[in-house]
């Protein structure tokens, strides 16, 4: 029988010929990434063990992102020590304000992750670069601290499933629909410990940015990665950043799947994910009535240049509901330049919207757009747990750009139709 790609990864990382899903592997890693909230705990019981030493300066990601430019003096000591491990351990892929991203669009963005690699990151949507054909997950920060010391970690071979998208999605359709519409399908628990393996010909059709927010989603099925095929497309993307050899792989003809889900998606429409949880997906036709304080348009899952470009689309001309925040936060220094080459920015503002430096900040609550009790945002973000991005009351609606952008205009959850036809 033959392997999965997931398996094939893994087995080739681990010096052996072929895994079987529920084997423990010790694998070899490609990167060890980690940031500004996960950097500091591995540092510390680097410290604690009495180790002071990293297995290679160029293989670890040091991306301050989530609290940077700092909120306060916990996160700028934190950055802090983050910082100073870089230095003294010339840590190669350290990013400083200025050239930080948001890691999950940064690394991919600058040739650091590639097909066939395995990659570790004390971020659980690390998972997000399976969108380039690797395997890669998230672990826990003592995981991080023995992997920037070993290079090798062990992990579970997870089983495989597949799903199979078919047809050409409505209008205004992103990756991030295709998502919500597969979470509201299999719930946050329904790839638990498995790897989601996105096929069929709407997935092929998607453009990287798109990709990248479908395996970015795959820790809120419960997944331990997503990962796509290699196609023309991740080609052309990876081939112009990578800066080192990197190995295609593909899952074989014969290979055992613990579930194949077929979803028939010709027609969908813009999914909105509705409190608490991102299972929680409707058509965005069926949310009436639901007035919002805020929008935020950003994040590792939607900050993409592709995301800042349908959002102009539908607020170029238009004005932001006077009671509505909207923030949009470009995911690294790359997207935010373009934005401006291209008068993106120009016309967000001229909208009524805040554009901000790259970073994480009101996705987990931490600044840059936290919620009062009470309030309401629409969120292209990943998750919408209670107080996930503010007061216990607050809510979060998940939604593409699209959406969020047309809801910033209307001043209530919206269709993008609805605004493009004003």
């Amino acid at each position: 029988m033959g392997m999965t790609i997931t398996e094939k990864i893994i087995a080739r990382h681990a010096g052996r010929e072929r895994v079987e899903p529920g084997e423990l592997a010790w694998v070899k890693t490609d990167l060890v990434l980690s940031n500004d909230i996960t950097a500091p705990i591995a540092i510390n019981e680097m410290e604690k063990a009495g180790l002071d030493q990293v297995f290679d300066k160029d293989r670890i990601a040091l991306v301050p992102d989530h609290f940077i430019p700092n909120k306060d003096i916990k996160s700028a000591q934190q950055a802090k020590q983050m910082r100073e491990f870089a230095k003294r351990h010339h840590i190669t892929h350290y990013y400083e304000v200025g050239q930080m991203g948001i890691e999950h669009a940064l690394l991919p963005e600058l040739g650091l992750v590639l097909p066939g690699e395995l990659v570790i990151g004390a971020d659980s949507h690390t998972c997000t670069y399976g969108a380039v054909g690797a395997f890669s997950t998230g672990v826990g920060s003592t995981d991080v601290a023995a992997a920037m010391i070993l290079g090798e970690t062990w992990l579970k071979v997870p089983e495989s499933m597949k799903l199979v998208y078919y047809g050409k999605p409505g209008p205004w359709v992103t990756g991030k629909d295709l998502m919500l519409h597969t979470i509201g399908r299999t719930g946050v628990d329904g790839a638990l410990y498995r790897a989601m393996e996105f096929v069929g010909e709407a997935v092929d059709a998607l453009p990287m940015d798109g990709r990248f927010s479908m395996a970015n989603m795959a820790i809120e099925a419960g997944a331990k990665n997503g990962i796509f095929a290699v196609d023309g497309t991740t080609l052309e993307y990876v081939r112009a950043r990578a800066r080192r050899p990197f190995t295609v792989m593909s899952s074989d003809p014969d290979a055992h799947y613990a579930a194949v889900v077929d979803f028939q998606v010709s027609g969908l429409e813009p999914q909105v994910s509705l409190p608490h949880s991102p299972a929680n997906a409707k058509p965005v036709s069926q949310v009436k009535n639901v007035a919002i304080d805020q929008v935020v348009i950003g994040s590792c899952t939607n900050g993409r240049l592709e995301d800042m470009r349908m959002a102009a689309r539908i607020l170029t001309g238009k004005k932001v509901h006077p009671y509505v925040r909207a923030i949009v936060i470009p995911a690294t220094p790359a997207v935010y330049r373009q934005m401006l080459r291209e008068g993106i920015i120009e016309a967000l503002m001229e909208a009524g919207a805040v554009v901000s430096t790259p970073t994480c900040g009101p996705c987990l609550g931490g600044y840059m757009g936290v919620l009062a009790e009470g309030e309401r945002c629409v969120s292209t973000t990943n998750r919408n747990f209670i107080g996930r991005m503010g007061h216990a009351s607050s809510e979060v609606y998940l939604a593409g750009p699209a959406v969020a952008a047309a809801s910033a205009v209307m001043g209530r959850v919206a269709s993008p139709e609805e605004v493009a036809s004003r």
